[in-house]
């Protein structure tokens, strides 16, 4: 990942400074626990069998799980309970300090109810889950003299610097908290410390703090820097910011904040797209104004939102001279501003959009459009291409129509979290380890998984133990069907049927075309072993039989760059000093998601990644791997939705929209692949008209041109794009592109097709922002924002 600082990282260290097969099918018995183990909690996590080893280059006999209870911690509410729970995280020569990432020693930290007292912070390794009883969720309750950042700090700094690279600090949950700061002084404290990266997500977490004051200094997020990512189901009560913020990109949604100061501080971000809030009896609902007119903050998309008794709704330096141009820009949409004085404000005071109502469409910044700009002050500029016309806007905007079926009842775009399964027994679920897989990263386990998968019931879960599973040929999943992992077990395709491009050939093929049903996946690791270009990891085919029934949560593709793939430093090291074809032995998959024509998908923090870097290795080196494809959606009809994902670093594109309808993307990312134009994203793969691949004929064979898209939308109808970070940093590993923001010349196609809306896109480093048939739309020189170029919108009416 590409390492940035921002001057915006100044502010936060001043707060920084304040926080301081022929056997019988069997399903996952209830393993024996100690007294302190699973006593009081009928949750399945805490109760399943434990069969969980590591396949490759770590100890076999590493323990997974861990409960804290079984370290020492009391959760009494009386005792310290900081060593015995640091104790359980670190426990087995873990990734801590000093150790930039592994995935060797994973591990799911698991509290029971109770409440645990804390006076340091609880560090998370890499690497980690935090699980809380989801039934009668754990609280981690600061000591009145608590010491440190915050209550779990999932990257620590010693002596100003961090113990992960901040951009890297990948794989990481924490569900179903309250973490209390009552106890401390107002003056002091913050709940999570969260400085992450992509694949890392919280979940139903609840914030307890001190209520008002001009003192008062908590805050329940504190993050400082970062390039994730995702949360989600989190509510603040109290403090003086609800959550502080800076990332590159992330996606957050369904968060309550009662009785904050601030509910959401925005020190800095390129893009940030701010869904389903409540924000509740506070002074100011968002605070994008940081830097006055010297913008820090890129862009904030904000949906779906409701303010009732909050004085300001969003807080903005935006115009009147602010720069960069496009720095602070912000798109409302559907936010009910009924309980605010002044919706939109700047810092003194003036009011840009009264409170009092719902407001459909809103936005300051610049926008592109085929149609008009409802309402555009101006349309000051023209762009070279006839095709579109754009307008400087601070003002209302024609709501974009939306398809019912991607829809609530409620009119707001359609939402669902992860399935925890509370109330499901640990005996329903169907363990695929007790069932003949050995997950070992060796043995075939095609036939015990299929197995498995087919004799499954409607009221059982299929778990993969953590381990490696190597398939050498489709596996079929039925329409119908629940499955979820133990930490991201790795299921990876290897040998000769996905060993050819010319027949890509599924490896977890979800459905049959035709199926409707309920499938639901979570907490997966799709990969390959060894090269698999004619494998598509995942194929889905089913369509929901309710909405949202469809989906994958915290469902993950890794190509590459981690023990057991046979793609890493040692074998795929970068080599940007020799002009030379892609190495055969370091291709990667033909396609890593295909959503087809009949299918539709839910997909939330989901992370389709061909890794750029060695993650395992002691050199923790680039690598160039190849691999074709990132996702490729071609439902018809929809709905689908894609919430909080991530395609990086395939050669011809990341994600392609391909005659399909009803799709919506929050907070999409994007990074092309370093090692290009060396060699040009036409190779290794060649392009195949049957996945309407990019053939790059425009490009009339420049080097600039000859890069993968982060973005194609062809021929297709309503794809609504609410936040999107597409990024060039590199050309054949050199960076004197940026010094002219032209590593590439195009970043997103559009092709055809009707009702495409793109909202909050930023680009770095391509010389066109949009472009159709080869020819440059939007101009990145024309929409430069604080580090990236930024549009509030392009409309293809």
């Amino acid at each position: 990942m590409f390492t940035i600082s921002t001057c915006a990282l100044l502010v936060a260290l001043r707060f920084l400074l304040l926080l301081v097969s022929s056997t019988p099918l069997v399903g996952a018995v209830p393993t024996p626990q100690s007294a302190s183990g699973s006593a009081g909690s009928d949750y399945w996590v805490a109760n399943i069998k434990r069969q969980g080893a590591i396949p490759f280059g770590g100890d076999s006999a590493f323990q997974i799980y861990r409960n804290v209870k079984d370290y020492g911690a009391k959760g009494d509410g009386v005792t310290d309970d900081t060593d015995a729970i640091n104790n359980a995280i670190s426990a087995g020569n873990r990734c801590g300090q000093g150790c930039d990432s592994s995935t060797v020693t994973p591990a799911i930290v698991f509290f029971p109810s109770g409440t645990y007292i804390v006076k340091a912070p609880i560090i998370q390794y890499y690497y980690t889950q935090f699980i809380g009883d989801a039934n009668n969720l754990p609280t981690l309750k600061a000591d009145p003299n608590f010491s440190g950042m915050a209550v779990i700090d999932a990257d620590p700094y010693v002596g100003g610097a961090n113990w992960y690279t901040n951009q890297n600090n990948f794989y990481r949950q924490i569900r179903n908290f309250v973490i209390d700061l009552t106890a401390m002084p107002a003056s002091a404290g913050a709940g999570i410390h969260w400085q992450v990266a992509q694949a890392t997500s919280l979940q139903n977490i609840r914030f307890e703090m001190i209520k008002g004051g001009s003192d008062n200094k908590q805050e329940g997020i504190f993050m400082d820097n970062g390039s994730g990512g995702f949360m989600t189901d989190l509510t603040f009560n109290g403090g003086n910011y609800g959550a502080f913020l800076g990332s590159q990109q992330f996606t957050t949604r369904n968060m309550t904040f009662n009785n904050c100061n601030t509910a959401i501080f925005m020190n800095w971000n390129w893009l940030w797209t701010l869904k389903s809030l409540s924000i509740n009896n506070c002074g100011v609902g968002i605070d994008m104004a940081n830097g006055g007119l010297n913008q820090t903050v890129g862009s904030v998309l904000l949906q779906d939102t409701t303010f009732t008794n909050t004085r300001t709704g969003v807080l903005t330096s935006f115009g009147n001279g602010s720069s960069p141009p496009t720095g602070g820009t912000l798109v409302i949409d559907n936010v009910d501003f009924a309980g605010c004085t002044a919706a939109v404000a700047n810092p003194a005071g003036t009011v840009l959009l009264a409170g009092g109502s719902k407001v459909a469409s809103w936005a300051q910044g610049h926008i592109y459009t085929t149609g008009t700009v409802a309402d555009a002050p101006s349309a000051a500029t023209t762009c070279a291409v006839s095709a579109a016309t754009s307008a400087n806007v601070q003002g209302p905007l024609t709501a974009p129509p939306k398809p019912a079926s991607l829809l609530d009842s409620t009119g707001a775009i359609f939402e669902r979290s992860k399935p925890q399964y509370e109330n499901i027994p640990a005996s329903s679920f169907l363990s695929v380890k007790s069932n003949g897989a050995k997950g070992d990263g060796q043995t075939d386990d095609t036939a015990a998984i299929q197995a498995v998968l087919l004799a499954a019931t409607p009221s059982q879960i299929v778990y993969f133990d953590h381990g490696a599973y190597v398939i050498t040929n489709t596996i079929k999943v039925p329409a119908n069907i629940k499955i979820t992992g133990e930490i991201w077990p790795l299921i990876m395709a290897s040998g000769p049927t996905f060993a050819d491009q010319s027949k890509p050939t599924p490896m977890f093929q979800v459905g049959q075309p035709g199926d409707t049903g309920s499938v639901e996946m979570s907490d997966l690791l799709f990969s390959t072993k060894g090269p698999a270009p004619g494998a598509i990891l995942v194929e889905w085919n089913v369509a929901e039989s309710s909405q949202g029934s469809c989906g994958m949560w915290d469902v993950h593709m890794r190509i590459g760059g981690s023990a057991g793939t046979g793609l890493q430093s040692d074998t795929c090291a970068k080599n940007p000093s020799t002009i030379a074809p892609a190495n055969p032995g370091c291709e990667g998959a033909f396609l890593l998601l295909h959503v087809t024509a009949q299918a539709t998908i839910y997909l939330e923090n989901n992370w389709f990644w061909v890794a750029d870097h060695e993650l395992d290795l002691a050199d923790h080196s680039q690598i160039n791997i190849y691999n074709g494809r990132g996702v490729l959606v071609e439902s018809a009809a929809g709905p689908v939705w894609l919430y909080g994902t991530a395609s990086e670093h395939s050669q011809l594109y990341n994600y392609q929209v391909a005659n399909a309808q009803a799709v919506y993307l929050a907070a999409i990312q994007t990074e092309s692949p370093y090692m290009q134009s060396n060699p040009s994203a036409l190779t290794p793969f060649v392009p195949n008209a049957r996945f309407h691949d990019p053939t790059f004929a425009n490009c009339g064979g420049r080097a600039g041109c000859e890069k993968a898209w982060g973005l194609r939308v062809l021929d297709s109808r309503d794809v609504l794009v609410y936040g999107a970070g597409l990024y060039s940093f590199f050309d054949n590993y050199a960076q004197t592109c940026l010094q002219t923001e032209s590593c590439q010349e195009h970043m997103v196609d559009v092709e055809g097709g009707s009702g495409v809306y793109l909202y909050g896109l930023s680009t770095k480093a391509s010389t066109n922002m949009v472009s159709s048939g080869g020819v440059g739309l939007v101009p990145q020189g024309d929409n430069r924002s604080n580090f990236c170029a930024t549009v509030a919108g392009f409309e293809l009416v």
